[in-house]
């Protein structure tokens, strides 16, 4: 029988299978097409056509008509994606050591004693915003910046996880602030676009999807070392160990994939296996169950299922896959996220008791010791037993709020059809168009 919390996740799957009705295909399934579909050229729509699109315009909102998860494809997503690699580039050294530094300073200042009771997704947050900002602006990130990135993020998750309602006016202070310093910027940014539009570029790639993703994938990482000792220690005595962290990284992101379900609409019939995935069909790919196949014991966390075994060969696109858009931070991300762990796990030991789910909704409660000053074991031992307790109370309450919140959410992004209103008076290219009247 399932948990009440788990109850939750597979109520949040079949809701987003029943916002489209009859036009929504759920893959994997039995025919075993993930990867085919996920990667042909057909399955290539990202907004327009999808009621589902408008329950995430509306969690990510504002700007969501030039977020570049959801930009239809043409010369204005093309635009806008070789900005967003721009700014990602450099050399691998430097981007190593501006992620160590930003962790450093953060974890300084956060945890001034011996011991913390923390909440791993929210330690790690204020990193990726300094980290992000300085990509950005090639400057430190200033305490009130950082205040409004954070605040926006973590205001931008909650209502994703349907632990809280979205604040639109919260996340208006941002979008104010880079109005007032895009002049400031230092790189050349997307001419297809308008100020205004620039400026929820910025905020949408950056310090919406980048510090939400990294500091989901963080925690997660985190959690997972705090649960296995023996691999946290492994990296702790040599953090120099490329190899072994890249297989750790990647059995995390396989067992805990930063998405859930991702929509694309087909904008052609796509022919696969013998059958027809009409034109308008609105294509939902699970991540997780695309994960758990083709391995053996796929709910264990396990490194070693990777020695001889290639990425490249599995069922795993934690970064999507190079046919379809690929997430443009596939290269940045795992070389910060190295950095980052690094500088964690050099001040303290991580335990934790706390249940571990792909959707993270309790931010990872975690205790962090001083490696120079380990409490004794009988105290970290009660800490465990007190993050068992809490964790459960939590989620039961904590599954009954999502269940309530998600729905209102649903109805109300249905009522403002954020997407479909906006593709009724625009193209795809963001051009407005003039319906004929009748």
């Amino acid at each position: 029988m399932l948990s009440l919390p788990e109850l939750v996740v597979s109520l949040r799957v079949k809701v987003f299978e029943a916002v489209n009705r009859d036009q929504v295909i759920t893959l994997p399934d039995s025919g075993g097409r993930f990867l085919e579909v996920y990667s042909h050229p057909a399955a290539n729509g990202r907004s327009r056509g999808a009621e589902l699109s408008d329950l995430f315009w509306y969690w990510l909102s504002p700007g969501p008509e030039v977020h570049q998860e959801h930009l239809e494809a043409g010369p204005r997503y093309d635009d806008v994606a070789r900005t967003t690699l721009r700014v990602l580039a450099g050399p691998s050294e430097k981007l190593f050591e501006t992620a160590a530094r930003c962790t450093a300073a953060v974890l300084d200042a956060a945890v001034p004693g011996d011991t913390a009771l923390v909440r791993l997704r929210d330690l790690m947050m204020p990193v990726w915003a300094d980290f992000f900002y300085e990509l950005v602006f090639r400057e430190p990130c200033p305490p009130e910046a950082r205040g409004l990135i954070v605040g926006h993020a973590d205001d931008v998750v909650t209502a994703l996880k349907c632990t809280g309602l979205r604040h639109p006016r919260r996340r208006a202070k941002l979008t104010r602030y880079l109005a007032r310093r895009l002049p400031d910027v230092p790189h050349e940014l997307p001419a297809s676009l308008s100020a205004e539009e620039q400026v929820h570029y910025l905020q949408g790639t950056f310090f919406n999807t980048a510090v939400v993703q990294m500091s989901e994938g963080m925690a997660h990482l985190l959690l997972v070392l705090a649960q296995h000792p023996g691999v946290q220690q492994r990296l702790a005595d040599d953090p120099a160990d490329e190899r072994y962290f890249a297989q750790v990284l990647d059995e995390t992101l396989r067992l805990f994939p930063l998405f859930g379900i991702a929509h694309r609409i087909a904008t052609d019939d796509i022919e696969v296996g013998g059958s027809t995935l009409p034109e308008g069909s609105v294509l939902c790919f699970s991540y997780p169950g695309y994960h758990s196949t083709g391995y053996q014991d796929p709910e264990t966390f396990d490194p070693s299922r990777w020695d001889g075994r290639s990425t490249r060969d599995a069922h795993h696109i934690p970064f999507g896959v190079a046919a379809n858009r690929p997430c443009p931070a596939w290269r940045v991300s795992p070389l910060a996220m190295r950095a980052a762990t690094t500088e964690v796990l050099r001040r303290f030991r991580l335990d934790s008791t706390v249940s571990h789910t792909r959707p993270l909704p309790h931010r990872a409660p975690c205790l962090l010791s001083r490696r120079t000053a380990p409490p004794p074991m009988r105290w970290i031992r009660a800490a465990g037993v007190f993050l068992r307790w809490r964790d459960h109370t939590e989620s039961l309450w904590r599954s009954v709020v999502q269940l309530v919140l998600g729905t209102w959410m649903v109805l109300d992004a249905r009522h403002r059809r954020l997407a479909g209103r906006y593709f009724d008076t625009h193209d795809t290219q963001g051009c407005p168009v003039h319906r004929a009247s009748h």
